[in-house]
C-alpha cells in the first residue's frame, strides 16, 4: 500500500473521500462535488466535465487513472469520456471527470453522485529504440478485431 496525499477543496467539504468499499476492489468512487442547489442535466449526447472537489500528491512512478463506473454505463448509457483518464504525479489541480450521456433519456447529476473510480497505478516508463525491423509474430501487424479470427477472415 501506499500513502496519497490529498487536498479538499472548499466546494467538496462535507463530501465523503474516495474509500474502498471492501477488500479486493481497485477502484475508490469519486464524487460530484456540485453545490448543493445545484444539478447539471446531461442531455443525450451531452457531456460535461465534473468536479470532484479533490486535489492529489502521487508518489513519482505512480499515476491515478479514471474510470467509468459499469453501473452507471449498464443503466444509464453514461461513462467517462476519455476512459481512462489519467492523473499524473506531477498534477496538482483538482481531479475532474468528463461524463457523457450515450443512453437516450436525460441524466441528472447531483452532489454526491458517485460519478467515476479512480484507480491507482504503478507507470512503467519505456526507451524507445529505433530499429530496421520488427521480430516475426503469429499476429503481424493484423490490428482492430483480428484476434481469434483465423488467417482465412483477415
Amino acid at each position: 500500500m501506499i500513502s496519497v496525499v490529498y487536498k479538499r477543496l472548499a466546494h467538496g467539504e462535507g463530501l465523503q473521500l474516495p474509500a474502498y468499499e471492501s477488500e479486493d476492489p481497485s477502484g475508490m468512487d469519486l464524487l460530484a462535488a456540485l453545490p448543493a442547489e445545484g444539478e447539471i442535466v446531461l442531455a443525450p449526447g451531452a457531456r460535461a466535465l465534473i468536479p470532484s472537489g479533490l486535489a492529489i500528491e502521487l508518489p513519482r512512478g505512480f499515476e491515478a487513472q479514471i474510470r467509468p463506473r459499469s453501473g452507471l454505463a449498464l443503466h444509464e448509457g453514461v461513462t467517462v469520456l476519455n476512459s481512462p483518464g489519467t492523473v499524473d504525479a506531477d498534477y496538482r489541480g483538482e481531479i475532474g471527470v468528463i461524463l457523457i450521456n450515450f443512453g437516450t433519456k436525460p441524466f441528472v447529476v447531483r452532489r454526491g453522485a458517485r460519478i467515476a473510480q479512480l484507480v491507482v497505478c504503478p507507470v512503467v516508463r519505456v526507451a524507445l529504440i529505433a530499429g530496421e525491423r520488427l521480430t516475426a509474430s503469429v499476429r503481424g501487424s493484423n490490428g482492430f478485431g483480428s484476434t481469434g479470427r483465423s488467417s482465412e477472415e483477415n
